[in-house]
Order: C-alpha cells, then sequence, then structure tokens
C-alpha cells in the first residue's frame, strides 16, 4: 500500500513562505495537496497528473501557491507564497491511481499524515 509523507510545515508571520514537501513509496497517476482546519471540511489546494495534466489550483491559492515534482515523479512540492493568517491549516499530500483524481477528495485513495502551517499577524 502507498505511504506518503509531508515535511516543510513551520511557523511563520503574514508574507513569509514555505515550500511542503511530500514523498511517496510508490507511483502514482495523480498528486495533489489539501488542507483542513477544525470544523471544516479538507479543501483542494492544488493538484495535477504525473504527466503534467489536469493542473488546478484553489481560487485561493492562485497566484501565491504552486505545485511541482520532482522527476523521479515521487517527490512534489507545494511552495506557498505571500502566506496569510487564513492559510493556516493542516496541509496534507494526497495521491491516486487514477488521472484526474487528485482534485477529489472523494477520489484520493492515500493520505498523508499531515503537516501543521500556522501563520500570524
Amino acid at each position: 500500500q502507498m505511504k506518503l509523507e509531508e515535511s516543510g510545515g513551520d511557523s511563520v508571520q503574514a508574507g513569509g513562505s514555505l515550500r511542503l514537501s511530500c514523498s511517496a513509496s510508490e507511483y502514482s497517476y495523480c498528486m495533489g495537496w489539501f488542507r483542513q482546519v477544525p470544523g471544516k471540511e479538507r479543501e483542494g489546494v492544488a493538484s495535477f497528473d504525473v504527466n503534467g495534466g489536469n493542473l488546478k489550483y484553489a481560487d485561493f491559492a492562485k497566484g501565491r501557491f504552486t505545485i511541482s515534482r520532482e522527476t523521479t515523479k515521487r517527490v512534489w512540492y507545494l511552495q506557498m507564497n505571500s502566506l496569510n493568517p487564513e492559510d493556516t491549516a493542516t496541509y496534507y499530500c494526497a495521491a491516486a491511481r487514477t488521472y484526474g483524481a487528485c482534485a477529489d477528495r472523494d477520489r484520493v485513495r492515500c493520505w498523508g499524515q499531515g503537516t501543521q502551517v500556522s501563520v500570524s499577524s
């Protein structure tokens, strides 16, 4: 069974940047990032397919966040710039063996354990 491991979460001040990393134990067809705050549903942040297709960003992420991957295709990143307190959440990486599935929470088949991002004003 595929395993995902995130890293990179931290506490930063508003306007700062962080880069999250996700390492997968196996090949996946798509990869992505979600986030969740207590009491709210997990929401998509960014996702794409291993071939670069189906690239999607949540509206709040456009222009500030960038998803990318290593050429090995088993490590991907979320570069987050211009962070604000509303970005405070636990961030989860996600993977699936279906193209296009990583934009849909219900179609994700593998989740990381989560990494905490805290942004102070």
